[in-house]
């Protein structure tokens, strides 16, 4: 039994689902932000849930579908690229990922369902996309170029709006404001670790950025995004959606330093473990020192 639970953590990709961990975090301060302190610790909550579900099963889903065209039978793994090795190395079956991968869904729809009823309809926008998204993300989005822009959304700027609204139905300009950036980092995280997958994703009949732009110009997306990221908070400041503490959200920037250095340099060559790592901590240490930013101008 610890192993199979092991395995079913493997193809969830247990490490990345920090991620929806710190974009609840940033959308539930600025919830409290926007309404001066007041939020609800069970609906934000209830939303981690439902978020670390969707998230599990995008994850599932996609190992499944990659071990089925033969990606990750071909790809280099690195510690944040090329799969989980679970289905390669036999542990559980393409059936058993499937299966896992659509009753994490049945959970993430559940939770969705919970709070039109709690909230009202303004919500049914976001569980649509979210449940499209996740049922059509391997088979068609990262086949026709839209799988970055897709996951930057569903995975980064949608759920910080989201879960400010399951507070009340109400969204504040705080939640806007720091669902931007958020987006940004998640379109990033995928475009970058795109790159050590290049061959394996051609040959498994996928059209991502990388393969849709070449190894130079895609690159030169990645760097635009990861300036513009920093940017939009500043600006978001200027205009006084959010509040001047929350530019502490610029300082893991420093961790990207390595991954532009390297799209700059010479993007040609493989994209080192340093980078992709920096790439990592910058998404996730930005959502949290955004939502540190926001508590702490309360």
């Amino acid at each position: 039994m610890t192993y199979f639970l092991k395995s079913l953590l493997g193809i969830s990709r247990g490490p990345f689902l920090v991620l929806p961990v710190t974009l609840v975090a940033a959308g539930g301060a600025a919830a409290a932000y926007g309404r001066e302190g007041a939020f609800l610790w069970s609906r934000t909550l209830m939303a981690l849930v439902g978020l670390v579900a969707a998230h599990v099963a995008v994850n599932a889903l996609n190992e499944a579908s990659d071990m089925r065209t033969g990606i990750d039978l071909d790809t280099t793994r690195t510690p944040f690229s090329g799969g989980s090795g679970t289905l390669p190395g036999g542990a559980l079956s393409i059936r058993i990922a499937y299966a896992f991968g659509i009753a994490a869904l049945a959970v993430a729809i559940a939770v969705g369902v919970f709070f039109l009823f709690k909230v009202g309809w303004v919500l049914l926008p976001l569980i649509l996309f979210g449940t499209l998204s996740i049922l059509t993300y391997t088979r068609v989005l990262t086949r026709v170029g839209l799988g970055e822009l897709v996951a930057g959304m569903g995975l980064g700027g949608l759920p910080v709006i989201g879960v400010c609204l399951v507070q009340d139905g109400r969204l504040t300009a705080a939640a806007i404001a720091a669902a931007v950036p958020a987006t940004l980092m998640t379109f990033n995280l995928l475009l970058l670790n795109e790159f050590p997958d290049v061959e394996a994703d051609r040959g498994g009949g996928r059209r991502n950025l990388v393969l849709l732009l070449g190894r130079v110009r895609a690159a030169r997306v990645y760097v635009l995004a990861a300036v513009a990221t920093p940017a939009t908070v500043i600006v978001a400041v200027v205009l006084g959606a959010l509040p001047p503490l929350t530019l502490l959200a610029g300082l893991p920037t420093l961790a990207v330093v390595p991954a532009i250095r390297w799209a700059l340099a010479d993007p040609e060559d493989p994209v080192p473990i340093p980078a992709l790592g920096g790439n990592v901590i910058w998404n996730l240490a930005t959502n949290t020192m955004m939502a540190a930013g926001l508590l702490l101008a309360m």
